[in-house]
C-alpha cells in the first residue's frame, strides 16, 4: 500500500516529466530525475500551505496538515 502523498507525487512525475522524455542512457536519466526531485522540492504545495517542503520542516507550526 502506498501512502497517497508518495502516490501522488509518482503520478505527476510521470504525467509531467517522464512521459515526455526518451533517455538516451541510464546517466542522462540519473541527471533528469535529479532535477526533477529539486524542482519538485523547491516548489510550494497547497497541502503545506504553500510552503516549500524545505520551509514547512523548518517553520512546521505555519504549515498545516491534512487530517487523517
Amino acid at each position: 500500500m502506498q501512502n497517497g502523498l508518495v502516490g501522488g507525487f509518482n503520478g505527476r512525475l510521470c504525467d509531467e516529466r517522464l512521459n515526455t522524455h526518451l533517455f538516451a542512457n541510464l546517466n542522462l536519466a540519473y541527471q533528469i530525475i535529479e532535477g526533477l526531485r529539486i524542482d519538485y522540492t523547491n516548489r510550494p504545495h497547497p497541502n503545506l500551505s504553500g510552503l516549500t517542503p524545505i520551509e514547512s520542516a523548518i517553520h512546521p507550526v505555519r504549515a498545516k496538515t491534512r487530517p487523517l
